[in-house]
């Protein structure tokens, strides 16, 4: 198992593994209807926040791997949350026990190349540690930029997945 407790320093963030502290963090940055609006999520609480937290560490725990919390320098908010995290979304088509790659940034700093910078060292750190690998990735198929970010980061498309509800998913992967 690799080393715990990474941190990774990109050029205007601090990135490192969810910690009980950031449960706050995590309600604030999921408490907008724009940043939940691809992610499929109803309006989100306490609860829901701190199961995502523990889903969060318990990736780390189980895989040495999971999502950074995504501070800017020198700050204590919650900015967004970038990696790769280990899942089973249960609907097979490559998404299942595998390695994935997620993003999510707060509202106010869309558009700024956070993102980009998050998951760019993220993934580098993915393939330090762990050597390089097939990542999945799905995004919703109305969501340009995580798509045009996706691409950027070396995703292509393999698929999709209708899911009841909500909008088709495009299924990606890095291999």
């Amino acid at each position: 198992m690799p080393a715990m407790d990474p941190v990774i320093t990109t050029e205007r963030m601090t990135l490192w593994q969810p910690h009980r502290r950031d449960h706050a963090g995590f309600v604030a940055l999921m408490a907008s209807e724009a940043v939940r609006q691809h992610l499929g999520n109803p309006a989100t609480g306490k609860s829901e926040e701190f199961s995502r937290l523990l889903r969060g560490a318990g990736s780390w725990s189980l895989y040495g791997y999971g999502l950074f919390v995504c501070r800017l320098h020198g700050e204590d908010d919650v900015i967004g949350i970038a990696g790769v995290f280990h899942s089973w979304r249960g609907f097979a088509q490559g998404l299942d026990d595998v390695p994935e790659a997620g993003w999510i940034l707060a509202e106010r700093y869309w558009g700024q190349g956070l993102a980009r910078e998050a998951m760019r060292a993220s993934l580098k750190w993915f393939d330090a540690v762990h050597g390089r690998q097939r990542i999945a990735c799905m995004i919703d198929q109305g969501n340009a930029a995580s798509l045009k970010l996706a691409d950027r980061l070396g995703f292509a498309r393999y698929g999709t997945y209708e899911d009841e509800g909500r909008e088709t998913l495009v299924l990606l992967e890095r291999v």
